[in-house]
């Protein structure tokens, strides 16, 4: 059997092979032709003259560009660099390598053509009125690594004014397949999810939608417990309604029925104590959690641990402290739960059919 330090070691050896072989390749994507090019006489058919017919075409019928051009199955992956994985923010051109994957991800597993685009603005006004301007050349948008509270308002914005269907993979992505993950998880412990009390750690874009749609699946408001940097999220916390994020004050008063009031360091092993589920999309580990808080959980605990690049507590610890279920983020550890196993598909389908929008609705379909 493997020792602990032999599992660090391979947990790291990812980001070592990273280190040789993204310079090696310089980048991850790169643009080929889909068309056939016999000899210079076709750059007239697919290039100047033969290509005014088609604009003509399209500027008279405008729903021929999906016919005509990639649009149909072009999205841009768009991100500011404010909250990129657990790294924080690292500024548009550090974000590239993981806009980059993204593209990898949407191809091989999707077959949808993504191209990364990293943008030199903060402003939320800015983000909006950019990718309002971009949406002609795309069939959707993936928004990526927004920092929070922007994001959310940067996606309900844009879900109301776009042509075209915008995704925010941290939100959405996630909190499908965090649900779809523990719905599984639920039905291999025998446990309902009207039944389970949840503790959840972090309370950023994603653990935001992730507890909206867990309240939509059957897990009772109630029985949640929430925290942020700050601590618990209870009803006594009046500063949020003033904080700018009015996603928390909304969760506050809808959680926490027990009234568990923990600040800062104690709010951690407070909010994991006697809970079925834990859900964790905080920041990068290990360390985050400790073991002995894993062992005041329920018998049959499930445990999900996502942030990356390194989870809150190693998955072995977890299972160690007595975790029945244990997920990470990570492709390289079992039970990976990560947007990637969805939002290729869930774009491939949005694309086919041509849906101006993705719904909430449409999300909790998925996991029927």
């Amino acid at each position: 059997m493997s020792s602990d330090a032999d599992k660090v070691k391979k947990a790291e050896q990812p980001g070592i092979d990273a280190m040789k072989m993204h310079p090696f390749y310089k980048g991850k994507v790169e643009t080929i032709l889909k068309c056939c090019v016999r000899d210079y006489d076709d750059f007239g058919i697919w290039y100047t003259p033969g290509v005014a017919k088609p604009c003509l075409d399209i500027r008279d019928n405008p729903d021929t560009v999906f016919q005509h051009t990639n649009k149909g199955n072009f999205v841009a992956v768009i991100s500011d660099g404010t909250r990129v994985l657990g790294l924080g923010d690292i500024g548009p051109e550090a974000a590239i390598p993981v806009m980059e994957g993204k593209a990898l991800l949407f191809k091989y597993l999707g077959g949808v053509d993504a191209f990364p685009v990293c943008i030199d603005t903060k402003d939320k006004d800015e983000i909006i009125k950019f990718v309002l301007q971009a949406q002609p050349c795309f069939g959707g948008v993936n928004l990526e690594d927004l920092a929070q509270p922007k994001c959310f308002d940067i996606l309900d914005t844009l879900r109301k004014k776009a042509r075209i269907p915008i995704w925010h993979d941290d939100q959405q992505g996630t909190a499908a397949v965090t649900v779809a993950g523990l719905i599984n998880a639920l039905k291999v412990v025998g446990k309902g999810m009207g039944d389970v009390k949840v503790g959840m750690i972090g309370c950023g874009a994603s653990n935001v939608r992730i507890a909206h749609l867990l309240f939509q699946a059957g897990v009772d408001p109630k029985k949640t417990v929430i925290c942020d940097t700050k601590g618990t999220l209870h009803s006594g916390r009046t500063e949020l309604p003033e904080s700018g994020f009015p996603q928390k004050w909304e969760l506050a008063q809808m959680t926490n029925a027990e009234n568990i009031v923990a600040e800062r360091e104690d709010a951690l092993p407070a909010v994991i104590k006697d809970t079925d589920v834990l859900v964790a999309l905080s920041k990068s580990g290990p360390g985050v959690i400790e073991k002995e808080w894993i062992t005041t959980m329920r018998d049959d605990a499930v445990v999900f641990v996502c942030a990356n690049p390194v989870p809150e507590i190693w998955p072995w610890e977890a299972k160690e402290a007595g975790a029945r279920i244990v997920a990470t983020g990570r492709s390289d550890f079992p039970n990976q739960v990560n947007n990637s196993l969805g939002f290729p598909g869930i774009f491939r389908g949005t694309l086919d059919v041509q849906a101006r929008t993705i719904t909430d609705e449409m999300l909790s379909l998925i996991h029927i």
